[in-house]
């Protein structure tokens, strides 16, 4: 059994690493000319979520996204209203990668690593990118198929049975690890990647693989604060934004987490696939419902953080 738990670990990790080198990868590739977009586009709330989702879905990260456009607020090329319709846009634009993990891409991974490694090699930059692309996929849809084929074997251990039964139990726990699993790891799509994991081999429950989720959407709010350390009051601003629009969307969503569950297992009979399709429902509701307000919500964010200070939930200076 220990094992199968450092096997799982060994995958977890090469899974973060695919994600990695996915993302430098096409950042590389596509860097000034996301930055160009961002800055040109992003005049309307509308046009700012819409240039997010497709951004964040071809960077396969909705992180990397609001570093950028903390970056962009930071030196004062956009404003922060601006940014309103890119976290929007950036929430519905990370669901497209876990619906790209449900697929059956194994037979790739083998040629995707060989294709990625011979690219490396050649001294292009941009043929190095590419490279850095294919070998990212091919670790990602491995490690897909090991974390998923090691999760049903440390079910058995009485240990992980105990928490297993805690997190189907108790939604609210299965929240926390979502929450603090992203906020260590970094990466929502990981932290719910390894939930689909456990719900292809009727680990853990649907509702407590959709409570993971809906945790990981606050726990990757982390890196866009950290992003905006030191950049300045409307970066601040950006940060304070992504949280709270992600706090009020699981907030309201949680009360009806069965209701989702009941909706999602209508229109997918893989666990997996079911758990993705939540996601999708769940950032384009919270998504679509918060963008006709983007304009006063983004007055609410600065009158409230004028008012109570610096930190998120400092008190009112004197």
């Amino acid at each position: 059994m220990l094992i199968h738990f450092f096997g799982f670990l060994f995958f977890l990790g090469c899974f973060l690493l695919g994600m990695f080198w996915l993302r430098t990868g096409l950042f590389n590739i596509a860097n000034e000319k996301m930055k160009n977009l961002l800055y040109l586009v992003t005049n309307h709330p509308f046009k700012g979520f819409l240039i997010g989702m497709i951004i964040t879905a071809f960077l396969h990260s909705s992180s990397a996204v609001m570093v950028l456009t903390v970056g962009l607020v930071s030196t004062r090329l956009i404003t922060f209203k601006q940014t309103i319709g890119i976290m929007l846009g950036s929430n519905i634009g990370t669901t497209f990668t876990l619906e790209m993990f449900t697929l059956n891409l194994n037979y790739f991974s083998i040629p995707a690593l060989i294709i990625g490694a011979l690219f490396i090699l050649l001294k292009n930059s941009s043929l190095k990118s590419i490279g850095y692309i294919f070998i990212g996929f091919g670790l990602i849809f491995i490690s897909i198929d090991r974390i998923q084929s090691l999760a049903a074997p440390l079910t058995e251990s009485t240990y992980f049975q105990e928490v297993l039964l805690n997190v189907n139990e108790h939604i609210v726990l299965a929240l926390l690890i979502g929450i603090v699993s992203t906020a260590i790891i970094q990466s929502s799509t990981v932290v719910t990647g390894v939930a689909m994991g456990f719900l292809a081999v009727h680990a853990i429950s649907l509702e407590a693989g959709i409570a993971i989720m809906l945790g990981a959407n606050i726990g990757t709010c982390i890196t866009a604060y950290l992003a905006s350390v030191g950049g300045g009051k409307e970066a601040k601003l950006t940060a304070y934004a992504h949280i709270w629009l992600n706090l009020i969307g699981v907030a309201a969503f949680i009360p009806f987490i069965s209701k989702l569950g009941m909706i999602v297992s209508k229109l997918a009979t893989s666990p997996d696939l079911q758990l993705a399709h939540a996601s999708v429902i769940f950032n384009l509701i919270c998504s679509l419902a918060a963008l006709p307000f983007a304009e006063p919500f983004s007055k609410f964010i600065e009158h409230f953080h004028k008012k109570s200070g610096s930190g998120l939930f400092s008190s009112r200076r004197k």
